[in-house]
């Protein structure tokens, strides 16, 4: 099964960065024009669901050794110390593909509207001020010059 069609920790947040389901959203990063934020999550989630199937690999293979029906003579040590390493490795490459996508999420530019696109308005109130009826401006004086005398 291909990645794009395994799930991981982080789809409901790359369905809520991007606004559809993880394989549509592989389809229109192949697609011209596709967004770089858009393949680099994308990116991301790939390793990142690699990384969720290796740690549960592990966790399966420790059950089944550990499995109170199964012979102890067949249980080993280092066996167990070998999956404890990689269950370790798995687990921190696992952290670090989720906290590389939670940052490219909340790092992104908001994703422009296309042409098409249902834009939101938001009517906002007017705020209009009446303003008192301007006063004749001042012009010259009519009537006798004035000359400073009494």
């Amino acid at each position: 099964m291909s990645v794009t069609a395994r799930p991981s920790s982080q789809d409901t947040a790359l369905e809520a960065a991007f606004g559809a389901p993880a394989h549509q959203l592989y389809a229109t990063a192949s697609a011209p024009g596709a967004s770089a934020a858009l393949r680099r999550a994308l990116e991301l989630r790939s390793f990142l669901v690699l990384a969720e199937e290796q740690v549960a690999r592990v966790r399966d293979r420790v059950h089944a050794a550990m499995d109170p029906g199964r012979d102890q003579d067949t249980l080993s040590a280092d066996t167990l110390r070998m999956d404890a390493e990689w269950l370790q490795a798995a687990l921190e490459a696992r952290a670090g593909y989720r906290t590389a996508l939670d940052s490219l999420l909340r790092t992104m530019p908001r994703p422009s509207t296309k042409a098409g696109a249902k834009k939101v308005q938001f009517n906002q109130p007017r705020i209009t001020m009446a303003l008192p009826p301007a006063a004749p401006a001042p012009g010259p004086v009519r009537g006798r010059a004035r000359t400073g005398r009494p």
